[in-house]
């Protein structure tokens, strides 16, 4: 299950939500048709991407 949380900038999470942070990154990640592995080359174009969205959204 996925829960998604908006944090708006200066805003500091609860203490509910860094002990379910804490728990799901204890958790596997779990690949599968719908979300395949990443292969190198892949996830560095992503990292760019995300890079690139970032500069433009603080723009």
């Amino acid at each position: 299950m996925t829960k998604t949380f908006i944090i708006e900038k200066g805003q500091k999470p609860t203490e509910e939500q860094i002990q379910e942070i804490r728990e799901a990154a204890k958790r596997p990640v779990v690949f599968d048709e719908d979300c395949p592995e990443m292969s190198p080359a892949m996830e560095k174009a992503f990292r760019c991407a995300v890079t690139q969205r970032n500069r433009r959204k603080q723009a």
